[in-house]
């Protein structure tokens, strides 16, 4: 597109708005903005045509399907806006869009859009959830599209340019056999997470953004026994549930006058009480993790991801977390919570960014599992047995020989034994649940 093109395209653009603004046109009234951008886009036209300094348009149809697209919908980011377009992640800075597909690429979109036009399309949006994002309040993250994505906007002169992220949650229903066939998880590694399911556990799976947390969850749940009663405490709807006797319970944002916010702090508190068999938190980043600390007293299960570069360093990040929201509880008490209600520790990994680079990239794997025995009482930091390894992202994920630890043993054997098998047939991989 030529850049007198585009200067036409932002010229009509500013005009019709200043118009809207001016007649205050309804933009629900469709045929009244198509009417203004036909006058608009005509005038501009004939002044072109009659000999002064501007260049005609060569397409005077485009030039109304795209103001009309920026007026009545979203601009270039439609796409990414309306549903017709899969993907994981929009990031937009300034004028420069790329999106992540659900392969896991980063793609950039063709399409010119001004970074005046992205700010348009940032206040659209936030406005249909009664939220704003301006000098005042520079910084802003909500929940948009019926609660589907969750969109962050940070502003100038906080950015050098606008910077807006939109994470699309797309409800999948991947399952362990499909995880397998991918090279994501090897077969005993399935089974030790499928056995897990079938009685009490915490389970902490951690990994960077993107890595595949909340796919494995979702498998986990996949295998779980239908009459497992599940309560998923999310921001917003990531973690598939429907086939199990679940509930699903969502956030919600506080009012413009900060009232009437429910956080994730909240619904765990509230779940403690609900007799669940099993807890799942979507992701842990705040307040919520000091509740989760009272899991193993409700004798319920739990199963959560946070974001680590390690397992080991998830468990840290948990008792980071849930300290800075303990009431003044000494990190060395809260270590110890944690480590008799935290059985295992799943870490993910994407691919590396030199397969990216190459045009692959997209692939998500399990890197290990570790079993996270209760401390002692002369120990002071978590012990961690690694169960299942994976030398680097293109190996195998391997049973590492060691044994879970005895009460993990114990408790999933009372469920196995029943079904022909144990834990030891499992890791070994001469039994099979998956």
């Amino acid at each position: 597109m030529s850049v007198m093109t585009t200067d036409a395209y932002e010229e009509l653009r500013h005009q019709a708005l200043e118009a809207i603004r001016i007649r205050s046109i309804d933009l629900r009234e469709i045929g009244e903005v198509r009417s203004l951008i036909q006058q608009l886009v005509n005038q501009y036209q004939a002044d072109a045509t009659s000999g002064g300094s501007r260049r005609p348009l060569s397409d005077t149809a485009a030039m109304m399907s795209r103001l009309s697209r920026s007026l009545l919908e979203f601009g270039p980011l439609t796409p990414f806006i309306d549903g017709s377009l899969e993907y994981e992640e929009l990031i937009i800075h300034g004028s420069n869009v790329m999106y992540v597909d659900t392969d896991g690429r980063m793609l950039a979109w063709p399409d010119p859009i001004s970074e005046e036009e992205v700010t348009h399309v940032v206040h659209k949006l936030l406005a249909t959830v009664g939220q704003a994002v301006d000098e005042s309040r520079p910084v802003i993250q909500a929940q948009i599209l019926d609660g589907s994505a969750r969109i962050g906007v940070v502003l100038p002169p906080i950015a050098d340019a606008i910077d807006v992220t939109i994470r699309r949650y797309l409800s999948k229903r991947e399952t362990f056999l499909e995880l397998i066939e991918w090279e994501a998880i090897s077969r005993p590694a399935a089974q030790l997470l499928t056995a897990a399911m079938t009685t009490p556990t915490g389970v902490i799976v951690t990994g960077q953004p993107g890595s595949g947390k909340t796919t494995l969850v979702n498998a986990m749940l996949r295998s779980a026994p239908p009459t497992l009663r599940v309560i998923a405490c999310e921001d917003t709807p990531e973690i598939s549930v429907d086939h199990l006797h679940a509930a699903r319970w969502k956030t919600r944002q506080a009012g413009p006058d900060g009232s009437n916010e429910v956080n994730l702090r909240d619904l765990v508190k509230i779940s403690l009480g609900m007799r669940p068999d099993l807890i799942v938190v979507g992701e842990v980043r705040g307040s919520e993790a000091y509740e989760l600390t009272r899991a193993g007293n409700a004798g319920a299960g739990m199963l959560s991801t946070i974001h680590a570069n390690n397992a080991r360093q998830g468990l840290q990040a948990l008792v980071s977390t849930a300290v800075m929201a303990g009431p003044n509880v000494a990190p060395e008490q809260i270590r110890t919570v944690f480590s008799s209600i935290v059985d295992l520790v799943v870490h993910t990994a994407k691919e590396p960014f030199s397969a990216v680079a190459e045009g692959r990239g997209g692939r998500r794997k399990i890197m290990e599992i570790v079993a996270v025995p209760a401390m002692q009482s002369d120990e002071f930091d978590f012990t961690t047995e690694p169960i299942f390894h994976r030398e680097s992202f293109d190996h195998e994920l391997r049973w590492t020989g060691a044994p879970l630890p005895m009460d993990l043993e114990q408790r999933l054997d009372r469920v196995l034994t029943p079904m022909g098998t144990n834990v030891t047939a499992l890791l070994s991989g001469t039994r099979q649940l998956v």
